[in-house]
Order: C-alpha cells, then sequence, then structure tokens
C-alpha cells in the first residue's frame, strides 16, 4: 500500500474545508491499509478521496487515491467492473501527470501487474521494476517488488520469488512503511511452504511475533489461513474446520475478497482427507460461477469433477473435467492454484478412466514432481506432486510407473508431515501394486499403514473425526474384546465406513444395508432371511426365526421413515430460508433415499411387498449383495476392505467377527 507522495496542497476560500476533509481522508485510508491492514476502510476512504479529489481538480491527490484504491494485492478488483474502474481511473490520471514523477511511475507498476496476473505475464511488471531500481525509488521499489512476487507464484519462479521478498524487506528499512516488512516476511513464508523448505515454520513463528506485537488484519488473515494448512497437514481434521470458519470471519474483517473463496478450498481439502467430497458438489457447482473467483484460478472446476464423479453424478464430472481441458489442458494459466488444479485432474482423470487426459496431467505436471501441491499463498495442501503423478501413471495403466511415483510421494509426505497426504499414497501404492501383479507388496504395505497407525499418538490420520470410533469404545475397541470393529455412520445416499482412523465413502445398496446390520451386531449370527426382511429392530432380528411371507418393513418401520420425511421436509424449508445449501443438500439427499427406500418396500396402497420365505433364496440374495458391497469398500479403501472380507461370514446364517 501506498504513503500520500506529497500533502494536498493548501487551499483557500470556499475550497478550504473540502481540501482538509480530502487531506483527512487520504491520511486514514493509508492508515487503515499500511498500519492496521484494514482493507474495506482503506478502499471506503481512497473511494472518497479521489471523488473529492476530482472535484477539486487535485491531481496529485487523484494519482494517491487511485494507488491506494488498487489495494495491498494484485487483482483486490474481482468483477469486470471494479476491474476497469480502477484502471479507468489509473489511465486518465497518468494522462495528467508528469511521466518522470514518482506518482506516474507507481501508477504504471500498479496498472502492469494488474494486466501481467491476468495474462499469467511478469513481463511489464519486471521491466518497471528494473527502472524503480535504477532510479533508486524506494516506494516504487517495494511495491513493484510485492506486485511483481504476486504475479510470479507459478511452480516455475521459486528462485525469483525468494529474491523479490528479500528485496522488499530490505526496501521496508527505506520506505519505513510497516506493511512492507510483514509483506516481505509473508511472501518469504510463502515461498519457503510453496518450495516445500523444511524451516518455512521458523519464517512462520517470525511473522506471528511481529503481528502479536501488533495485527495487521490483512496479513494475519493469511498467517490464520496457514494455520489451517498445518492443521490439515497434522491430521487434525476437526480442528482443522474450526480454524477454517475463524480464518473466514478475519478475512471478512479485513475486507478480503478471498475469506469466502479460501474458505471452500480449505473445505474440499478437509473433505478431500475425510473421504466426503462428494458431499460438497452444490458448494462447487456455485463457486465456479462466482465473480469473487479470481480470473487465473481453475482449481474449483478440478474439485468439481472429483466431487461430482465421487457423488456419482458422472455426466457433470465429465463436463466440468471438459470445460477446464478446453482446446488443452496446458493452456491453463501458471496461477497460484495451478498446482492444486493439477492434483485434481489428475484425480478426476483416474476415477473417469480418461486415459487422454491423465497422460496430458502427467506430461505437464512431471517437471515440478519435486514441489508440494501448495495452493494459493500456502492455504492448502496436498503433499507430494509424486501422488498425483502416480494417480496420473495409474490412470493411464502404467502401473509400475504408479508404484514408483506413490513409494516417493510416501516418503516426501513423510518429509512435509502431512500424515492425510501419507495415507492416501500409501492406499494408492497398495493398489498400483496390487495391479503391477506384486499382492505381497501391497499386502506389507497395507501392515505398514496397519503399524504405524497403532504406533502413533494420534490415528495416522483421523480422516474422518471422532465419531469414527466405536461409539462403545473410546479407544475404537468393539465390544471389551481389544480388537477394532468397524463403524458405519450414514450420509444421504452415501455410508461412511471408518476403521482405525481411516475412513472411506460407498454409495448405498442393499449389501451395505446387510453389512450394517452385521457390524452393528458383532459376533452374533443373524438369519440371511431376516437380513432380507430386514429394517425392523436389530434386537429383535439377531433372534428372531424368519416367518412365511415377512414384509420388507414392518409398519413401525414404516412409519419410522414417515416421520423422518415429515421432519426433514422442515429441515429442507428452515435450510434454504437461512441459505445454508450444504445442509440443505444433505437433507435433500436423505429424503430422497428414503422416498426411493418406501417406493420400493411398498406394493398398491402402501401395503408393505413381501419377500419368498425360502432361506435358500435369501442366503443367496444376501451373499451376492454383501459381496457386491464388499467389493466397492475394498476398490476404495483396500485395508478396510480387506478387514471386512476377513470378518464377514454370509450363508443361511451371516455374521461380523472382528477378532
Amino acid at each position: 500500500m501506498k504513503n500520500v507522495d506529497a500533502p494536498v496542497r493548501d487551499a483557500s476560500g470556499p475550497d478550504a474545508r473540502q481540501a482538509g476533509e480530502l487531506r483527512t481522508l487520504l491520511e486514514e485510508g493509508t492508515r487503515a491499509v499500511v498500519d492496521d491492514g484494514d482493507l474495506r476502510a482503506g478502499r471506503d476512504r481512497f473511494e472518497r478521496a479521489y471523488r473529492m479529489a476530482e472535484s477539486l481538480g487535485d491531481t496529485r491527490s487523484m494519482a494517491v487515491a487511485a494507488l491506494g484504491f488498487g489495494g495491498l494485492w494484485v487483482h483486490e478488483h474481482r468483477t469486470v467492473a471494479g476491474s476497469v474502474l480502477l484502471e479507468s481511473r489509473i489511465r486518465g490520471v497518468l494522462e495528467l501527470l508528469d511521466p518522470q514523477s514518482s506518482l506516474a511511475l507507481r501508477l504504471r507498476i500498479r496498472l502492469a501487474g494488474e494486466g501481467d496476473y491476468r495474462s499469467s505475464d511478469n513481463t511489464a511488471v519486471l521491466a518497471l521494476l528494473e527502472q524503480a531500481r535504477a532510479r533508486q525509488n524506494p516506494l516504487a521499489r517495494a511495491e513493484a517488488s510485492s506486485l511483481a512476487h504476486h504475479c510470479l507464484v507459478g511452480p516455475e519462479h521459486g528462485t525469483l520469488r525468494l529474491e523479490l521478498a528479500g528485496e522488499l524487506v530490505a526496501q521496508s528499512f527505506l520506505t519505513s512503511r510497516r506493511s512492507d516488512l510483514l509483506m516481505g516476511l509473508l511472501w518469504q513464508t510463502v515461498d519457503m511452504f510453496l518450495d516445500g523448505d523444511p524451516h518455512a515454520e521458523r519464517c512462520l513463528v517470525e511473522l506471528r511475533g511481529l503481528l502479536a506485537e501488533r495485527d495487521h488484519l490483512a496479513v494475519g488473515f493469511v498467517v490464520s489461513a496457514m494455520e489451517v494448512m498445518l492443521a490439515v497437514r497434522a491430521g487434525r481434521l476437526d480442528e482443522a474446520e474450526v480454524l477454517a470458519r475463524a480464518c473466514t470471519e478475519r478475512g471478512i474483517a479485513a475486507g478480503d475478497v478471498n475469506a469466502t473463496v479460501w474458505q471452500a478450498a480449505q473445505l474440499v481439502t478437509i473433505r478431500w482427507y475425510q473421504g466426503r467430497v462428494g458431499e460438497l458438489v452444490p458448494l462447487l457447482s456455485d463457486m465456479v460461477n462466482s465473480p469473487t473467483l479470481s480470473a487465473v484460478d481453475d482449481h474449483a472446476l478440478a474439485a468439481l469433477a472429483v466431487a461430482a464423479v465421487t457423488a456419482g453424478d458422472r455426466r457433470k464430472a465429465v463436463g466440468a473435467l471438459a470445460t477446464l481441458c478446453g482446446r488443452d489442458l496446458g493452456d491453463l494459466p501458471r496461477s497460484s492454484s495451478w498446482m492444486v488444479t493439477m492434483h485434481g485432474v489428475a484425480e478426476a482423470a483416474y476415477l473417469l478412466d480418461d486415459t487422454a487426459t491423465a497422460a496430458r496431467v502427467y506430461e505437464l505436471l512431471s517437471p515440478y514432481a519435486h514441489l508440494p501441491v501448495v495452493g494459493s499463498l500456502a492455504v492448502a495442501c496436498f503433499g507430494s506432486a509424486h501422488h498425483a503423478l502416480g494417480v496420473a501413471a495409474l490412470a493411464t495403466g502404467d502401473a509400475e510407473r504408479a508404484v514408483g511415483h506413490l513409494r516417493e510421494a510416501v516418503r516426501r509426505n513423510l518429509a512435509l508431515a502431512h500424515w492425510p497426504a501419507v495415507n492416501a499414497s500409501w492406499e494408492r501404492l497398495a493398489v498400483a501394486l496390487v495391479r503391477a501383479g506384486r499382492p505381497a507388496e501391497a499386502d506389507a504395505v497395507r501392515q505398514e499403514m496397519a503399524a504405524a497407525a497403532e504406533k502413533t499418538a494420534e490415528p495416522l490420520p483421523r480422516t474422518a473425526g471422532r465419531d469414527d470410533a466405536d461409539p462403545q469404545d473410546e479407544d475404537g475397541q468393539g465390544q471389551g474384546q481389544g480388537q477394532p470393529t468397524v463403524s458405519c455412520a450414514r450420509l444421504g445416499r452415501k455410508w461412511r465406513i471408518g476403521l482405525r482412523g481411516r475412513s472411506v465413502l460407498v454409495e448405498h445398496s442393499v449389501g451395505m444395508l446387510h453389512l450394517v446390520v452385521l457390524i452393528a451386531n458383532p459376533r452374533q449370527e443373524i438369519r440371511a432371511a431376516d437380513l432380507v426382511a430386514g429394517l425392523t429392530a436389530l434386537g429383535e432380528a439377531a433372534g428372531r426365526a424368519a416367518a412365511p411371507g415377512q414384509p420388507v418393513l414392518d409398519r413401525a418401520a414404516m412409519q419410522e421413515y414417515r416421520s423422518r420425511l415429515a421432519r426433514l421436509r422442515t429441515d429442507l424449508d428452515a435450510f434454504r430460508a437461512a441459505h445454508d445449501q450444504e445442509r440443505a443438500a444433505a437433507a435433500q439427499a436423505e429424503h430422497d433415499w428414503l422416498v426411493s427406500q418406501l417406493a420400493g418396500a411398498t406394493g398398491l396402497g402402501g401395503r408393505a411387498r413381501r419377500f419368498s420365505e425360502s432361506e435358500e433364496r435369501s442366503r443367496v440374495a444376501v451373499s451376492k449383495a454383501v459381496r457386491r458391497a464388499l467389493d466397492r469398500i475394498a476398490a476404495a479403501d483396500p485395508a478396510i476392505g480387506e478387514h471386512l472380507r476377513q470378518a464377514v461370514h454370509t450363508g443361511v446364517r451371516c455374521s461380523y467377527w472382528p477378532a
């Protein structure tokens, strides 16, 4: 942000009062941004100052106000109208100023930064930085260093970024502006996280110390976003979600346009590692068209493709991926979200069996295999780029190459202390080893995962929160037998299956319903006929003989379903009135599932349909349905799938034995 380049000239007569007000507005705007990081207050003061200076014909004050209105970051004005207004003001003032003046140089720097950022270029702003150096102008040099840095946050400019950050810190002692020092240290911290530097948190600690002495809302907002990223790396996903909400509140207080955008990105990261990204389809569908999203930010489309295919909407996923790829995936701008976008594209291509897109993302991402996948100003991290390369290789059918990348991903994710990413790479490594015809090594990887989870004080990782533990035992040990049991929680039309801090999201099916009943009654035999007739009280089902012509749903069960439907309709109205899209989507999904269950379980006049009384037919039906459900679980998470294959027994009598 900019200090007043020169005081407003003294006025006399009727304009004296307005001149004093103008001077006050410029001083308040500068103080708000430079000292306090209050971008909202700064924009307000500089907007009012520009209009007043224009009415007074005060060109220098117009220039200072136009600079201040630009903000602390590049591309603070995201809407078309906002961007055009800023740039038209700068161009208009430049026509009135001496082109050799300091203010004219600073205005050209801001204009170049805005243009270079949108075009993913850096030529113009770096050329003007050289001019500022040649003129030995500290203010212009500091601003050019910061704006140029913001235009160079793609993966190929790591060395140059660090030089610019260091230059900004040095210039801060000449400008005497606190914001220059804070921004220089912030950019250094961002650079170290982007490069995977093991000492990045040392720089973050220094920055925290300066903010503790005196807060700066804008810089503090970015630091709070980094705290969310670090909580995710540590596997503290529930805590990360709480921190993300606090971060958003801080961003809104600072007046930062990224407040809600970053919240969505943080939620995507958290849900990704919880195995719940499919829940975010409504949120991401709105986000991809949001005017607050940066013009060069494509990560939301990639996340939408993954979320949609995970939720079973293949058509939406294919459409999102096709929109993203356009003529060629290589045309996407190398912005601060490019690495995250490539990570999402690799995952979507794998889930959609899109070998051509997988091959292209592998080609584009390979030069940056040594980097972590870090988004924006270190607000989200998906671990080593080797993971995305391994997933892309799997999608192209090159299992051996995938094994190499995924082994390296595990190593590098351990170095980052990114425990959810470690687990994710281990899981995909096991899949790659199986596809490469090396099942024994895959088993060894799964055993290594299990051993790490048991030895780690914090489960590795806690991907679905505290509710993944068996509710009967805080240590996740079922029935007091010292053996881990699986937990099940229904989310709309899906089930979340948890084991030892791991979790996976699986589409609802008849087989999943049978599994849920068995898991809820460990070490108890339940007749296949009772499972077929199911959805009555589980305690009665465990020991009751199947009655001939037993209903699929008894009257009590159907009444319970209908009562739940009535509650859901009430909740839906409340959520929609409150514009709570996420909870409304979850309620709608559960409502639709219950309607389908009642429709399939009732016949003419709402009478319950009846199954055959044949135990043999029940045995065959249950065995096939459970086997299909186990196949889906094993495909999504081999470790949980293997546990269930060993522990679940089907036949005339079925059971779940976790020991």
